[in-house]
């Protein structure tokens, strides 16, 4: 670890702590040149594994790009989908593995999408289901609606 202040290599740890409820360490650092303190953050890296096999480090902003995309038009907010992509990194995170096959970005993207715009979620899971036909889109619509709508068997008997 180089000081970021004299750029010697001779730092020494001086408190270790937890944070991001478990996501990261934070280490205080004294280095023994300039004896200046400084603060380091270690993360878990979180890696994609695509179809061809290659490896690359999960970029949130590359997820958030391909939701913008479908959001085009739409009433979301840069800060809206700040959230969905911290949301995603969150849920590929908790799946404890340090690489994650591509296609799971994906589906941590369609439930939170969903959430925030029906209409743009519909444009992201065209893409990334390969709809080909309109029947397609249609039975995805189906599918939201009965999610949303209470089957008659749950909903209360009318009174009166």
């Amino acid at each position: 670890m180089h000081c970021p202040y004299c750029r010697g290599t001779d730092t020494r740890v001086l408190d270790s702590r937890v944070a991001d409820d478990g996501g990261s360490i934070r280490r205080r650092r004294t280095c023994s040149s300039c004896e200046r303190r400084f603060t380091t953050v270690e993360l878990m890296q979180l890696s994609i594994r695509k179809r061809s096999g290659a490896s690359e480090p999960f970029a949130r902003d590359k997820a958030v790009a391909g939701v913008r995309k479908a959001c085009k038009g739409r009433p979301v907010s840069d800060a809206q989908l700040a959230c969905l992509g911290q949301e995603v990194e969150d849920t590929l995170r908790l799946t404890g593995a340090a690489e994650v096959p591509a296609h799971e970005v994906g589906l941590a993207i369609l439930g939170p999408l969903r959430a925030l715009d029906e209409v743009a979620y519909l444009r992201f899971a065209s893409v990334y289901r390969s709809f080909e036909s309109a029947d397609d889109f249609i039975k995805e619509i189906a599918a939201m609606h009965a999610e949303s709508t209470p089957s008659l068997a749950t909903q209360p008997a009318p009174t009166g």
